[in-house]
């Protein structure tokens, strides 16, 4: 199914996986979604990622974290930059999620990572979403 904002979706999938109580989430492989599985296991919100399939249909498995008390590690997930509206940073003002205890996934020249490492190297660009 295309969709006209896939980076939502894999939002929205984790959601309601986290929702469900579900352990793994499948999505559509896309290399955007591949990267942001890749920052939120670098900040610890996800155990592990994989992409599976060949050269035609790949699979991006994310594992997803929970506490001891079977509570989600990822406790909310914004879209912040959408394809109607684009939402841009310096790195100078690099917006801080819940004071530094979430995360933005900004795009960057440099490639996709979070907001912390973006103001650790002086680059901006766009935040794509926000996780706590």
């Amino acid at each position: 199914m295309n969709s006209t904002d896939p980076i939502a979706d894999m939002l929205t999938r984790v959601r309601n996986a986290h929702h469900a109580g579900a352990e793994i989430v499948e999505m559509e492989h896309s290399k955007v979604k591949a990267e942001i599985a890749r920052v939120l296991k670098r900040e610890g919100f996800i155990k592990d990622y994989v992409v599976e399939g060949g050269s035609k249909k790949k699979v991006l498995r994310l594992y997803l974290k929970y506490t001891e008390d079977h509570e989600p590690v990822i406790r909310g997930l914004k879209r912040q930059s959408k394809p109607g509206l684009r939402v841009y940073a310096e790195a100078k003002k690099m917006p801080k999620v819940l004071g530094g205890m979430g995360v933005a996934i900004v795009t960057t020249p440099l490639g996709l990572m979070s907001g912390k490492e973006a103001v650790k190297r002086g680059v901006g660009g766009e935040i794509i979403c926000t996780v706590w």
